[in-house]
């Protein structure tokens, strides 16, 4: 049998070309990004609180650090810090308190305790059911909020441990504290507690409207309570101001039954309160009338966190996006004009500034 070698030098051309330019139309997978840590020595630097997907294992929560000063973003911070630990399911909020930062990991029924800015693990409280919140009372005492037990826990805060417990009827959320007074907040009723913080028991109770999840209390030593209204068109949301010596409503301001206003926090002087309702709200606390409009519009985007900057009275508000992406930050300035934006980690619920 004869070979014809043109013909098959000439197929085996188009054959290695074909290959090659299979080859070339495949695109290589790109990398996992990485971070490393980074040196920060600003003293303009904001931690932000991923919450993280719900009941994901092993859980995908954790704190991002940005440097306000040079722009630098730090994702996974407290694990990186933490031989690449896992935070846990859920991160609910962080406190700082003598220089220790308390983080609250909700759906882990745990709180982590670390030192000051490099948030190195020192110890875990542990025994809750469903955290949310600490509010530190005095140098060795904290209370603890929670989303299923109906108690405030007490927390030993020289051997992290629970010691006690306040029965409080309902849910807890965002607590204040002032005259020896800590006025808790509750979601699923109508009532903000109000407990004598040396005797560690509820003391009295006050109407502040459905879904009361945020306070704060402002220059005048008033509290603000928000209240983000309830499913049926007479729970509509409410802010109200309250007198903490006479526990008297002073100003009680109701929203509409479209609203649903939530995250209420206060700038640096604290004479001026923000929250979101459909966009970025700003409220003098000399006003007798709530904004007519936000001062921020939220058009399409799904607002879930907001927090100001008591160093620049920068606001910072986090984009959920789909809770599937990881959050945007978007940062405004007082008056609501855009600065800039950036990524951080998933479901991003609030911020604390150092």
């Amino acid at each position: 049998m004869k070979y014809n070698i043109q013909k098959y030098f000439t197929c085996f051309l188009s054959f290695a070309l074909c290959l090659l330019l299979f080859s070339s139309c495949v695109k290589d997978t790109p990398p996992e990004p990485t971070t490393t840590v980074t040196s920060i020595n600003s003293n303009n630097k904001v931690y932000i609180i991923n919450e993280g997907q719900f009941n994901l294992v092993p859980g995908n929560s954790n704190i991002s650090l940005y440097d306000a000063t040079t722009g630098t973003v730090i994702e996974n911070f407290y694990s990186q810090q933490n031989s690449n630990a896992i935070l846990g399911d859920v991160c609910q909020s962080m406190t700082k308190y003598n220089n220790n930062y308390y983080i609250v990991v909700n759906n882990s029924h745990k709180i982590e305790v670390t030192s000051g800015y490099d948030l190195k693990q020192t110890a875990t409280i542990s025994g809750f059911n469903s955290p949310r919140y600490i509010l530190p009372i005095t140098y060795s005492k904290a209370y603890v909020s929670d989303l299923y037990a109906s108690t405030i826990q007490i927390v030993d805060l020289n051997t992290n441990t629970i010691i006690g417990s306040i029965p409080s009827y309902s849910n807890t959320e965002k607590m204040a504290l002032i005259y020896n007074k800590a006025f808790v907040t509750c979601s699923s009723n109508n009532y903000c507690y109000v407990i004598n913080t040396i005797t560690d028991m509820v003391t009295d109770s006050i109407n502040v409207g459905k879904g009361a999840s945020s306070i704060i209390v402002d220059k005048n030593s008033k509290v603000w309570v928000l209240a983000s209204g309830g499913s049926s068109a007479s729970q509509v949301g409410k802010l109200v101001r309250i007198n903490p010596v006479t526990l008297q409503i002073e100003l009680n301001l109701a929203f509409t039954s479209a609203d649903s206003p939530k995250q209420l926090c206060i700038n640096k002087t604290h004479d001026t309160l923000y929250y979101l309702n459909k966009g970025i709200c700003q409220f003098p606390i000399i006003n007798g009338a709530l904004p007519a409009s936000p001062l921020v519009n939220q058009d399409s985007k799904i607002y879930y966190g907001l927090g100001v900057n008591p160093i620049d009275y920068n606001i910072y508000v986090s984009d959920a996006i789909d809770y599937v992406q990881k959050s945007m930050i978007e940062i405004y300035s007082v008056n609501g004009s855009f600065k800039k934006s950036f990524h951080a980690g998933y479901i991003s619920n609030g911020f604390v500034f150092e």
